[in-house]
């Protein structure tokens, strides 16, 4: 395979993204300076990797799954790292793993391993990942919520579903029927946490709803939406308002506005339960 063929691993891009000593040195003189009257020495428990030969991280990530996040978050390799570079498929957060995948993880991430690291450092980092995997799951419960209470106020039911349009693929979160071939209500759920991204979601819908529309003229085509700044909402009814789309609704974490949301939903495509 030629250079101009050949895509990097992810230890090389680890390499090349690596921050410079120059910014390492920087950042420890401004923490050591600017909080020079709250720093307090103490003496914590480090881990010596450069004493660890690969056949003993193995054995260690077999006996204690638990700490496999932590070590491979110590050097920015995720799971889909693992999946390119290793065509290993793993849950970094499992209970179990095969003395086999332990082997071939330790064997790939020892080389790019730090010499030492403070326990309390690797705790740090798994809290991070942990929080920040459960704040994205916490999101996706919120799309699932909505798709349970489409279905317990409805006639018919909704599921996630495809359709092609122009050589492309779209998602609809939830749909009526679950048929590529003939969809009568597609609803997109949107997640807009920022005002900054609120004309590229948008722009997102119509496109979304437009190309339904080339597919199913006559289906509906509704969005859900989560913008936690209600005096902007008709701000983004406003650039949302277009001939494809038949219906923008609101719902924040509530149960009772995630209902009031699908009611008026269901009732715009007479799918209502009375």
């Amino acid at each position: 395979m030629s250079e101009s063929e050949r895509y990097s691993n992810h230890r090389e891009q680890l390499e090349a993204a690596n921050p410079s000593s120059d910014r390492i040195q920087q950042l420890q003189e401004a923490l050591e300076n600017a909080f020079a009257d709250c720093i307090e020495i103490r003496q914590v428990k480090y881990i010596l990797f450069d004493e660890l030969s690969a056949e003993e991280l193995a054995n260690a990530f077999f006996n204690y799954p638990i700490l496999i996040k932590s070590v491979l978050a110590c050097i920015n390799v995720a799971s889909r790292a693992i999946a390119r570079d290793l065509q290993l498929n793993i849950d970094t957060y499992a209970n179990k793993i095969s003395k086999t995948k332990a082997a071939t993880i330790a064997g790939y991430i020892k080389p790019m391993l730090p010499k030492e690291i403070a326990i309390p450092a690797l705790m740090e980092l798994d809290r991070y990942f942990w929080t920040d995997k459960e704040l994205r799951a916490n999101k996706g419960r919120w799309e699932k919520r909505i798709i349970e209470h489409l279905n317990s106020n409805s006639l018919v039911l909704f599921k996630k579903s495809k359709f092609s349009s122009q050589n492309e693929i779209f998602e609809l979160d939830a749909a009526y029927p679950d048929s590529e071939n003939e969809i009568n209500i597609g609803i997109d759920i949107k997640r807009i946490e920022s005002p900054r991204d609120i004309h590229k979601r948008a722009d997102e819908i119509i496109n979304k709803s437009t190309k339904f529309k080339l597919e199913f003229p006559n289906g509906y085509f509704f969005t859900i939406i989560y913008y936690p700044f209600p005096s902007q909402h008709q701000n983004v009814i406003s650039r949302l308002s277009h001939p494809n789309i038949d219906g923008i609704f609101f719902a924040n974490e509530s149960n009772s506005s995630i209902e009031q949301a699908v009611q008026l939903l269901l009732g715009k495509a007479g799918k209502l339960k009375e």
